[in-house]
């Protein structure tokens, strides 16, 4: 659907310019565009290679484990399906730090590893557990303490001040996971009563 829409906004423009007697322009903004969207993935490359090399040095080193036993008490509220010691606690952990710095493309490995952690543990593998019920709802809108990527899309535009949004995303983000972690449990509750 994404490929339709796309193609229907290239046709639209082109049919638009040419219409206008304007289809140099529209070449002309088409070929900047496609500059400035590869100096904007450049940018961006060496800031996720960054973190996501830090991120493997953390696991490596052990320092994820100790993170994951002192978040024990919390993610053992969130996941009371999975065992203590259970390794897709590592990944769980691996993802919320990657998305506390606000690098959800650095936290996607580490989700589909959780994920699939989480599909192994699950006692029906055709019906998404409440484990992964609720690391979905997790990641889809988790806590984001530094926006790595946002300051780097800033920072690549030229913006003046790129660490100005770092507040209001960090007040956007705690709202919106704790919405998300009580609309999970009342669903989860409005569930286990319908079973019974």
């Amino acid at each position: 659907m994404l490929n339709v829409i796309w193609l229907f906004l290239i046709v639209s423009a082109v049919i638009y310019g040419g219409a206008r007697g304007q289809v140099n322009e529209v070449t002309a903004a088409a070929m900047a565009s496609g500059r400035s969207a590869v100096d904007l993935v450049l940018g961006l490359t060496g800031v996720l290679c960054l973190w996501m090399g830090l991120m493997k040095i953390a696991e490596k080193s052990g320092l994820v484990h100790l993170i994951a036993r002192a978040l024990a008490p919390l993610t053992a509220r969130l996941f009371p399906e999975i065992p203590r010691d259970h390794p897709v606690l590592g990944a769980i952990v691996l993802n919320v730090s990657a998305n506390l710095l606000g690098l959800g493309n650095a936290a996607t490995p580490f989700g589909l590893k959780a994920m699939a952690g989480l599909s192994e543990l699950a006692e029906d593998k055709a019906v998404a557990s409440k484990s992964m019920i609720t690391f979905m709802a997790l990641v889809t809108q988790s806590v984001t303490l530094v926006p790595a990527s946002l300051i780097a899309l800033r920072l690549a535009s030229g913006a003046a001040n790129p660490m100005d949004i770092v507040g209001p995303s960090v007040f956007a983000s705690l709202c919106g996971t704790a919405a998300t972690l009580m609309a999970n449990s009342a669903m989860a509750r409005r569930h286990a009563r319908r079973r019974k």
